[in-house]
Parts: C-alpha cells; sequence; structure tokens
C-alpha cells in the first residue's frame, strides 16, 4: 500500500503515548462495582477516545447507574489523581517523539482528556511533553464543538501549527477505533496501535495498524528515518 509524504504529526495521548488506558480500566471497574455492576469489554470500546463528559454519560447510559453526571465525574476525577499521576510510557513513544523533534518535525497532542487531568498524568514527563508545538484538549476547549469521532478536535489541532498544514500533509497517531475515526474524517492519514482487543472491523479503515510504536517506520510516510 502507497502512503503519501507527510510533515506533521499529530498524536492521542491515553494508550498511544502514555501507559493510562489500565489505569482507567481499573477506575472504571471500581466504579462500577461500587453499584454492583460490571464493566464490560463492550462499554469500555464505547468510551475510548470520547471527551471525559461523554464517557460519563455513556458509562451512566449503558449501567443503567443511578448516579448524576455531576457526582459521576467528580468522583472519576478524584480517582484519576489517585491512581494516574505517573503513568509510564507505551513501548517505542518516547523513542519516535524525540526522533521526530530532534528531526524538527512538528509535533503535536490532541487528546480528549480535559486540562486537569492532563497535567496530573504529564507531570512527571515534562520533558518529553515540552517537545510538543502545542497540546489540544479537547474535554474543555470551546473551540472542540464535537468529541471523537468527529474531527473536530484534529482540525483544530491542525490549525494551531504556524504555517497552517493541509489536513493530507498531518499524520494522527491512535489507539482507539473512535480516534482514528476522527483523524480519517479530519482526512488525515492515521496510524492505528490498538488494544490487542479490538476486532478486525473496529480497525477499519486505519490507514495502517501497527501492533506497537516500535514498529513505525517513519520512512514510509517521507518522515526521516531512525
Amino acid at each position: 500500500m502507497g502512503f503519501k509524504k507527510v510533515t506533521h504529526v499529530i498524536f492521542d495521548l491515553d494508550g498511544l503515548v502514555l501507559d493510562s488506558e489500565s489505569g482507567y480500566e481499573k477506575i472504571m471497574q471500581a466504579m462500577a462495582e461500587g453499584y454492583g455492576k460490571k464493566y464490560t469489554p463492550d462499554v469500555k470500546f464505547k468510551l475510548l477516545g470520547t471527551t471525559e463528559t461523554d464517557s460519563a454519560k455513556i458509562f451512566i447510559r449503558e449501567l443503567d447507574l443511578p448516579v448524576s453526571l455531576e457526582d459521576c465525574l467528580e468522583d472519576y476525577y478524584r480517582r484519576i489523581a489517585a491512581e494516574l499521576s505517573n503513568p509510564p510510557f507505551m513501548p517505542g513513544a518516547k523513542r519516535l517523539i524525540q526522533h521526530l523533534a530532534a528531526n524538527n518535525v512538528p509535533i503535536a497532542i490532541a487528546t480528549s482528556s480535559g486540562e486537569k487531568t492532563f497535567k496530573i498524568k504529564t507531570q512527571n514527563h515534562q520533558d518529553i511533553i515540552k517537545l510538543f508545538h502545542h497540546i489540544v484538549c479537547g474535554s474543555n476547549n470551546p473551540e472542540v464543538k464535537n468529541g471523537k469521532p468527529a474531527p473536530d478536535i484534529f482540525l483544530i489541532c491542525a490549525s494551531k501549527f504556524p504555517d497552517k498544514p493541509d489536513p493530507e500533509q498531518i499524520l494522527v497517531f491512535e489507539d482507539s477505533p473512535n480516534g482514528m475515526r476522527a483523524g480519517v474524517a479530519a482526512g488525515m492519514q492515521t496510524v492505528l496501535v490498538p488494544d490487542k482487543g479490538v476486532g478486525e472491523e473496529l480497525r477499519k479503515p486505519a490507514t495502517l495498524v501497527l501492533d506497537s510504536l516500535e514498529l513505525f517506520q517513519p520512512e514510509l510516510f517521507g518522515l526521516p528515518a531512525f
């Protein structure tokens, strides 16, 4: 399959750059169990990549929980602070980010997290976070009208690069089907690095699917090789 040359790269955060999805799963399981419910893989995949408010709404609806949106989010944020203050990097993420930055490839982050949770998760990784030109946090950015799988967050993120690249000049890295669909809808080539539980149908229509960022070959997209 032929890939088009790109000049800019946008990364998702959770489950792609940081190994935080297992922490999220632990949090959601504990919250569900508090109401005598089970946090199933089906519900998990519906939440992946969505904004914090949308995630809470889906969580409450799918599990039929007797809790308000406000109380659910308050519990969620409290648990985030306790569980996700120092998540490790996903395999290959740090190496790829440092490589692109060292070769002057403009990079950014487009995450569905809010600024509050973003700061909690990245507080001990500022040496890497500072390499990104900008960060867009979808959960509380008024410019992002619709969360993933809508393309809004990637289009807004692209517009914040000084040279305003066209969508086809941008490569997106995602781990969730919702995020991948958002990148594709934005007109950007999108590399999906999914959880092993993501089925084949949910992996379509990614430009490229990899088991790990360690397997990514930058030169396939006209970027400097390792």
